[in-house]
């Protein structure tokens, strides 16, 4: 199994209840994709095979899991979360072992996920939305804004205008260091109530 020493150091660093989670998540991901490449993107563990098809995270108190294409999976169990925007990963929270599904269905899924990359099927292209319309909040922001409970709050709170503008001002990033910069610099201003454009606005 070939493995990533910042992957190593995640695991070992992660709370005691997620540090099981975490370990058996990765030994079922490279049963089902032998050839997979663990990738750090993004502050957590990402894995890799024609692209990325699936990823981890612990936090303080449950453990997330994301299926890149989930919306393309054909999810027979009726597992997923993936419409949900609330929930911080495919499984939502992930506090032990039996809150996944069992190994036979596990690898099942991570092998349809592989197939879709090995087979370069994307998602379908969204028409532009309207100004108003909700998009989907990247896994990146979701993550960090765990991290902060009163940007968590404010970001919940804002309209879907002001959602997007914080969204789509991150996902604009070029590179990721920006995209980096970018969500601290918008957990921070969130935490404080404020809205993207917050300079700019009239007092």
């Amino acid at each position: 199994m070939s493995t990533n020493p910042k992957v190593d150091a995640y695991i070992e660093n992660a709370a005691d209840f997620a540090k099981p989670i975490l370990k058996h998540l990765r030994q079922l991901i490279h049963k089902a994709c032998p050839d997979v490449e663990e990738t750090w993107k993004w502050s957590f563990p990402n894995f890799d095979h024609k692209g990325i098809f699936c990823s981890m995270a612990a936090f303080k108190n449950h453990c997330a899991f994301n299926f890149w294409k989930a919306s393309l999976m054909s999810d027979p169990e009726g597992i997923l979360h993936v419409k949900d925007k609330n929930a911080m990963g495919n499984f939502d929270k992930i506090t032990s072992l039996k809150d996944l599904p069992s190994d036979k269905i596990m690898l099942a899924y991570l092998k349809e996920a592989v197939k879709l990359n090995e087979e370069n099927i994307k998602k379908p292209i969204k028409p532009k939305a309207a100004s108003t319309q909700v998009v989907e909040t990247p896994q990146i922001l979701l993550t960090a804004l765990q991290k902060n409970k009163k940007a968590h709050e404010a970001f919940a709170a804002f309209s879907a205008s002001h959602k997007k503008e914080y969204i789509e001002w991150i996902l604009e990033a070029k590179t990721e260091a920006t995209q980096n910069k970018r969500v601290e610099t918008a957990v921070e201003w969130m935490a404080e109530g404020k809205h993207r454009n917050w300079k700019y606005e009239k007092k």
